[in-house]
């Protein structure tokens, strides 16, 4: 045999017996399976099915979640999946490539594993993220998305029977979790639903706050007042768990104990701010920057951040250093915060004496 010799094509039975058992007509002419063949196989009673236009299930029975989800990624790229002649001893067509398509909306915080996302089974259609340009049409189990922004995706691995917890399937490409819970809420009309899920994304901890909200005013959803009050206990959520987190470091890390939550004041003076902790003796001013687009369109970091700005600087300008943490540095990286604490507290030693002020709880 040489290089120009056809392949011959393996017994259909072949196929169905693989590992995979949804595959794109041209994976399927890549295995020497002709156009009639294919439709002879998904007559009415047949072994095969149609399960999407281009994508075929090889066996009867109804498909699997993991079969689902396969099938309306193969179907958003199946231009894309006619692949090179199957070589001999192949066993299976090449894995597809998907393209830029993900997983996305409640399928999606599924897969990330929110507890209160929907099981796969109960979906009737996936969503799938795809750029705007492309020219498909939702259909069946599949429902597209568009996008002119594509986010990158992570690669999650499908449980070989999502309807149990056992893992190990094929990883699929998912929407991150700030754009996946934006799709998911446009379709969402349950404030408590929206509340569950956006909570359970902080609580969990999938995402910060600020990501997702930033993702619903891309996505335009801040004018719907279910979303609006979903978002206000984000915030809230949000706040808690990096107030939590602050604790938990000044404990863990043998920091001197502040004054937690407080005022400051001139003698007989102006307020001067509040502050989530203060270290009297050291003249040392902790805030949290739990800033987000605020609900009602645009963000209003701008606003946020000049008062946050005329503050410090009217604080330092008495003496006080401000010490300014996120809450994601306070997730991901605590101890190098602990340290940016330690040092300010430090430094106070070698610096002028502060201003007297007047510490008020708050």
């Amino acid at each position: 045999m040489n290089h120009n010799t056809p392949l011959s094509p393996r017994p259909l039975h072949h196929l169905a017996d693989g590992g995979r058992r949804v595959l794109t007509t041209a994976q399927l002419r890549a295995h020497g399976v002709s156009a009639a063949e294919t439709s002879e196989q998904c007559r009415p009673g047949g072994p095969w099915q149609q399960l999407l236009p281009g994508v075929v299930l090889l066996h009867p029975g109804p498909p699997t979640s993991e079969e689902r989800l396969h099938a309306v990624l193969m179907y958003t790229a199946r231009e894309r999946t006619a692949g090179v002649p199957v070589q001999p001893g192949a066993d299976e067509p090449p894995a597809p490539s998907y393209g830029e398509a993900m997983i996305t909306g409640l399928a999606a915080l599924t897969l990330h594993g929110f507890s209160s996302a929907p099981p796969l089974p109960s979906l009737d259609a996936f969503d799938v993220l795809v750029p705007r340009l492309r020219r498909l049409r939702s259909t069946g189990c599949a429902r597209i998305v568009r996008t002119p922004d594509l986010p990158v995706p992570v690669r999650v691995a499908v449980p070989q029977a999502l309807d149990s917890v056992r893992a190990g399937g094929s990883p699929v490409p998912v929407a991150p979790v700030p754009r996946a819970l934006a799709d998911a809420v446009a379709g969402l009309k349950d404030a408590d639903t929206v509340r569950r899920l956006l909570t359970e994304a902080v609580r969990g901890g999938h995402c910060e706050p600020t990501a997702v909200v930033r993702e619903l005013t891309r996505a335009r959803l801040l004018n719907r007042p279910h979303v609006v009050d979903a978002v206000d206990s984000l915030l809230a959520e949000g706040r808690a768990m990096a107030e939590s987190r602050l604790y938990r470091m000044v404990r863990e890390h043998g920091l001197p104990e502040p004054v937690w939550n407080v005022d400051l004041r001139l003698p007989g003076g102006p307020h001067l701010g509040g502050l989530d902790a203060y270290w009297p003796e050291h003249a040392v001013a902790l805030e949290l920057d739990t800033r987000a687009p605020r609900p009602g369109g645009r963000p209003d970091d701008d606003a946020q951040g000049s008062e946050y700005s005329r503050k410090r600087e009217h604080l330092e300008r008495l003496g006080i250093t401000v010490v300014r943490l996120g809450p994601r540095g306070l997730r991901d990286a605590m101890e190098q915060q602990a340290a940016v604490v330690r040092t300010a507290l430090m430094a106070s030693a070698d610096r002028d004496p502060a201003a007297y002020v007047v510490v008020l709880p708050r």
